[in-house]
């Protein structure tokens, strides 16, 4: 039989132990018979290489003092020293570490919650509705949105104040209110993103299988016993997931959504580091000192993912290796 199995295996294989050339061959003619699905991902892979990989090279700049004419010179870790001893960056990095501690608090729970009960609606038809009015908000830009919570939130004429108003409250400039602000952008991020996050965690409950509710029903569970013994469970493994990659993002709190909502009232309070990147590096021109900001935020990214990894493997034995 190993005999057999041998000869087998040699009948498939290249004569003269010409592997490389046969893959060769197998991948040109995979490309030939494929490549309009390549073609689809053309643009998406350049994306990737231009914008996320070649960067990773270029981040030694963060080292080196940048000459418009090579070779740029060695200085180190200067560049670190004087983003440390800026008393701007620590008000920064303070503030993006506030907004992102307030989204994954507020915002994590919310697209679990959101698929468990679209999970429990019967009727097909209100629930596509309610899917539908969930998931829109998604495909709206930062400055559509942006437009959308200045008008709900205008002192004067707003519709959040005039129900303030109707109460005999006085009015509240959220936009312009330090202490408002950051809520109202932790707020329009559930609101946008909540219903479309959801999404995978729905995957996850459908992909549950049905004879384990079938026989929590004949056990007497009822619908949320159901929930609490069947279905979390069961998204466990997705939601320790999604912790986890969620961590590795901890630090960037999306620059679009603090541009767009930023004013020179409330800038102190929401400036975070990827601002600080975009107006020292793009606006400034001091490119190697953003990079080393932007090269510390990663770093940081980095150890949080291998954090929430051992927590996760600590707490659900789940993780991402």
């Amino acid at each position: 039989m190993a005999v057999s199995n041998e000869l087998a295996m040699n009948a498939t294989m290249p004569r003269n132990g010409n592997v490389p050339k046969a893959r060769r061959r197998s991948l040109a003619k995979s490309v030939r018979q494929w490549w309009p699905y390549y073609l689809m991902m053309a643009p998406g892979l350049i994306f990737f290489v231009i914008f996320h990989y070649f960067p990773i090279w270029e981040a030694k700049i963060a080292f080196e003092q940048l000459r418009i004419i090579p070779p740029n010179i060695w200085v180190g870790i200067k560049h670190f020293q004087t983003l440390f001893s800026s008393p701007i960056f620590w008000q920064v990095l303070a503030n993006t570490l506030i907004l992102s501690t307030m989204k994954i608090v507020f915002f994590f729970p919310v697209p679990i919650i959101t698929a468990l009960l679209l999970n429990e609606i019967r009727g097909g038809a209100f629930r596509k509705f309610i899917q539908s009015a969930i998931y829109l908000p998604h495909f709206l830009s930062w400055v559509v949105i942006a437009g959308v919570f200045i008008a709900v939130l205008s002192p004067s004429d707003g519709a959040v104040n005039d129900i303030i108003g109707f109460f005999g409250m006085q009015p509240v400039s959220f936009m312009t209110d330090t202490g408002s602000i950051r809520w109202v952008l932790v707020f329009s991020e559930i609101w946008r993103s909540a219903g479309w996050d959801s999404l995978l965690y729905l995957a996850a409950i459908i992909a549950i299988d049905q004879e384990l509710y079938d026989a929590a029903e004949i056990d007497g569970a009822n619908r949320w016993q159901k929930i609490r013994y069947v279905t979390i469970p069961g998204i466990v493994p997705t939601i320790a997931t999604l912790f986890i990659l969620n961590a590795g993002m901890f630090l960037n709190a999306d620059l679009n959504q603090v541009i767009n909502f930023s004013n020179d009232v409330v800038r102190s309070k929401i400036d975070i580091i990827d601002t600080y990147v975009y107006r020292i590096g793009l606006q400034t021109g001091e490119y190697s000192l953003a990079t080393a900001a932007g090269l510390f935020k990663a770093v940081l990214g980095m150890l949080m993912i291998v954090a929430a990894h051992l927590l996760s493997k600590r707490l659900t034995g789940k993780g991402v290796w």
